[in-house]
């Protein structure tokens, strides 16, 4: 049998010290047909040098510009050839045997485009992380949520996530990617510039018929946060615009003005709740994301494909509200959910 060649591609911007902290890790990894490459988004620190000094079999490759993670990673990766890319965080440690688990199961059924592993939290090995935990799902109203974590209620790991599963979208923490289906679908969108730039890409591959997989067999440590944190408004930006993105791009069309008009009015809840706790950053950076939405609807819509799948269709949607669910119901855990 020809063993499928592996890319694993690492996007840096001004992260020597993660680099140095994480890099002996991957090289260590386990896979007999793999290639390493750092993608360098013209970082004014000292990472390209200290790649170049201590790793000088590893692949450098220089944007001449921070693009951000979608289109940075885009850029890379038309310089890169293999069967599989893997696209991980900087902030990652993974064990040895991490990729061939992954990889036996994608190949075990062509229809799989992307998969991921347990991403669990590098500072506590026993919980899962916040950015992936066990698989992403998707809400009604649009909003992601993970296997093993709802909102900010974090699991420890029992073993009862270790069953395989079709998921919505996979954590770009540690994204598994056919390369064909990368290529096919177009890739990350470069105007997401960060954050749920892989939901978008899962869901326009689901909507061309792609599956999108957990796989428990393997199992890696995010740190989170090491690019942009939780406290810094520009995410909070991100996280509500680009969300507004998935759904006008992806929702057959009746459906999206019918999802992103509910969507606005729950986001104005938020705005409400930015404002009265005294975060008004936080507010103001809600009003600039519903704004620069809507200026960008007519450039958004040129972006839609004439694939659309009926939302209630997709494996890994929760035909309830995750946000009434948490905060009114007081769910906290994925197994009192009811996922289809």
């Amino acid at each position: 049998m020809t063993i499928p060649s592996v890319a694993v591609v690492i996007l840096n911007w001004n992260g020597q010290a993660l680099l140095e902290k994480f890099l002996p890790g991957v090289v260590k990894s386990q896979y007999c047909n793999l290639q390493l490459v750092v993608g360098d988004n013209a970082s004014t620190d000292n990472s390209v040098a200290f790649v170049r000094t201590n790793y000088p079999d590893i692949r450098l490759i220089i944007n001449d510009h921070n693009y951000g993670f979608a289109e940075g990673y885009r850029k890379i990766l038309e310089q890169v050839e293999a069967d599989y890319y893997i696209l991980l965080n900087s902030d990652v440690e993974v064990p040895e045997n991490w990729i061939q688990p992954v990889i036996d199961q994608m190949e075990s059924d062509p229809a799989i485009a992307v998969a991921q592993p347990k991403i669990k939290w590098q500072k506590d090995k026993t919980q899962f992380e916040y950015a992936g935990a066990a698989g992403g799902f998707l809400d009604l109203h649009g909003y992601p949520f993970c296997r093993g974590r709802l909102f900010d209620t974090v699991e420890t790991d029992h073993g009862q996530y270790n069953e395989s599963m079709e998921i919505f979208w996979a954590s770009g923490a540690a994204l598994f990617i056919k390369s064909k289906q990368w290529k096919e679908a177009g890739g990350l969108d470069p105007d997401f510039f960060a954050h749920m730039e892989e939901i978008d890409l899962c869901w326009r591959l689901k909507n061309l018929g792609y599956k999108v997989i957990y796989c428990p067999g393997a199992e890696i440590y995010h740190v989170g946060g090491g690019t942009l944190n939780a406290s810094n408004p520009y995410k909070t930006y991100l996280n509500f615009r680009n969300n507004l993105i998935i759904l006008q791009k992806n929702l057959p069309l009746s459906d999206a003005y019918f999802r992103i008009s509910i969507r606005m009015c729950i986001d104005f809840i938020a705005w409400l709740h930015f404002l009265l706790q005294g975060k008004t950053d936080f507010a103001f950076a809600v009003n600039k994301a519903h704004y620069h939405f809507i200026q960008a609807l007519i450039h958004n819509a040129k972006k839609r494909s004439n694939k659309q799948i009926a939302f209630q269709k997709h494996t890994g949607q929760y035909p309830s509200s995750i946000v009434y669910d948490y905060f009114i119901k007081k769910i906290r855990f994925f197994s009192q959910l009811k996922i289809k």
